[in-house]
């Protein structure tokens, strides 16, 4: 069991051996690289929370005078490899996620000899467990918005290959005390990295909200449906489904008790709301509503209708989102990944993992289909082979893992100042400040592909028509919509196009001389 965590139940936590492990034997560093003091570049302000594992303070950094939320981690906590592991996983998820509107955002890391310090987004609004108190109950309307962005958080997960695990309103905050403010997931401490059909066997989460199956030691990403009905349940009565006076009795309770939709308020809650919480709190995984199809429940859509299509899998809008870049914009994205950091790409590895079901290294037509269908998407043979088409550099006739993480790296890692500032640099070879015709041939040619219609490519992007890209017009390119500026638009995937042709996609993570 994960001891990153404060919300596992007092009697699964778990429990040092008899004879600690010797200072040899443990590692003596979560993170892979040495980082800059936390007190060098950020003042540490008041205590916000203390957790079992973990205390977070309000931290301001030096620079810029921004707040953020710092949550520190004592190393003397972290008694084997494992909770080492567990730390280090914690971060990698963040990053994976970070890019959801409705997920804390991790700002960076730091790591000294007695704390791991991870400093996120500060969301001053305070817990979802705390506006529950203090309403009692939600009117449906306001509960079915919550539920939505929550379900949405376990659906990104999901298609990202990620269980959440202790799904619950206090790892929900608000951004700020605002009526209308967001709503963020955070604490990922017990969340994993997952293959389809992988289940799991340690008993983690917190009592009220923990699925039966977890209970019986063979579960998969379904528990966390579970318990999201169960926070739907508590938002709609105000009071948890299943209750007891001690643990176990819950956990009884949680096997094999009735749901109670007789007592106040639920004659006066409406069927709808009643149907998808009892498909949410299924006892059976299998049978049990997927996070999609919460999401496509009627009592959810606001116009009442089932969208006809399901939302795009986060892979197979990263795919789409690729498909329609320019060269120049793909060359940055190749030069901005080779310098991301383990932690930042370490998700779309396990992601890549999932969908290479066979482990072969690389990911065949049929597995890129499957993959796809496994988290909801429709896509025709045809739409499919496409995005193969431009994901496959070497025309293989597989996807391997450089050509996998430049096809599907977020596009926020393209738009942070430092990235752009030095992918920039990378194809102004002469430092005059301006990227020439010339220099972009040279860097089509370093990374394979054709150089035709740059000219075409660079009028679009030079905005003072001098022939050649400064950096201001470079940033601008970069920063401008997902089918990445420079005259591309937004292609759709059922047109007529040569994908592999256009978009002449770039491999990262690898060197030439591979």
């Amino acid at each position: 069991m994960s001891s990153s965590s404060d919300a596992k139940p007092p009697n699964q936590q778990k429990k040092a051996t008899s004879v600690a492990p010797s200072p040899s034997s443990r590692p003596q560093w979560v993170l892979p690289y040495k980082t800059q003091g936390l007190q060098q570049l950020y003042s540490i302000g008041r205590r916000l929370g203390q957790g079992q594992f973990g205390t977070t303070h309000l931290c301001i950094e030096k620079s810029t005078g921004i707040h953020y939320a710092c949550k520190s981690i004592p190393k003397k906590k972290l008694i084997c490899k494992e909770d080492y592991e567990d730390v280090w996983r914690e971060i990698q998820i963040m990053h994976h996620l970070s890019e959801h509107p409705n997920v804390v955002r991790i700002k960076g890391t730091f790591e000294d000899s007695l704390y791991v310090h991870i400093v996120m987004e500060l969301c001053a609004g305070g817990e979802l467990f705390d506006r529950i108190v203090m309403k009692g109950q939600y009117s449906e309307r306001e509960a079915a918005k919550l539920i939505k962005t929550i379900v949405g958080v376990v659906e990104a997960c999901h298609s990202l290959g990620v269980m959440h695990r202790d799904l619950k309103p206090e790892n929900f905050l608000f951004l700020s005390t605002d009526e209308e403010a967001a709503l963020k997931a955070t604490d990922f401490g017990l969340s994993v990295f997952y293959k389809p059909g992988e289940t799991f066997s340690d008993v983690v989460g917190s009592p009220y909200y923990v699925a039966p199956e977890v209970l019986r030691k063979l579960y998969g990403p379904e528990a966390d449906v579970w318990s999201a009905g169960v926070i739907l349940y508590i938002l709609l009565s105000g009071v948890p489904p299943f209750w007891a006076e001690t643990e176990m009795g819950i956990f009884r309770q949680i096997l094999q008790g009735k749901l109670d939709f007789d007592t106040e308020p639920w004659p006066g809650i409406s069927d709808s709301a009643k149907d998808l919480i009892r498909k949410m709190l299924d006892r059976d995984p299998k049978t049990r509503l997927s996070a999609h199809e919460v999401l496509c429940h009627p009592w959810i859509v606001d116009d009442r209708m089932a969208p006809d299509k399901p939302l795009d899998s986060a892979v197979l809008s990263r795919l789409k989102q690729f498909s329609a870049m320019n060269k120049l914009k793909k060359m940055a994205l190749r030069v901005i990944a080779e310098r991301l950091s383990e932690e930042e790409i370490g998700g779309l590895k396990e992601l890549f993992k999932m969908i290479d079901t066979d482990n072969s290294g690389t990911i065949t037509f049929d597995e890129l289909k499957d993959g796809l269908k496994r988290v909801g998407s429709e896509l025709m043979e045809s739409e499919i082979k496409d995005l193969m088409d431009a994901a496959d550099i070497d025309n293989s006739g597989t996807i391997d893992y450089g050509e996998f993480l430049a096809a599907t790296v977020h596009l926020n890692k393209l738009e942070r100042e430092d990235n752009l500032v030095s992918a920039f640099s990378y194809f102004d070879k002469d430092g005059s400040g301006f990227i020439t015709v010339d220099e972009l041939q040279q860097a089509c040619k370093d990374f394979g592909l054709s150089d035709v219609h740059l000219e075409d490519m660079i009028k679009d992007i030079d905005q003072n028509n001098d022939g050649q890209i400064d950096y201001g017009e470079f940033a601008a390119m970069m920063r401008k919509g997902n089918g990445g500026g420079g005259g591309v638009g937004r292609r759709t995937m059922r047109g007529n196009i040569n994908l592999g042709e256009a978009l002449g996609v770039v491999k990262v993570g690898r060197k030439e001389s591979d």
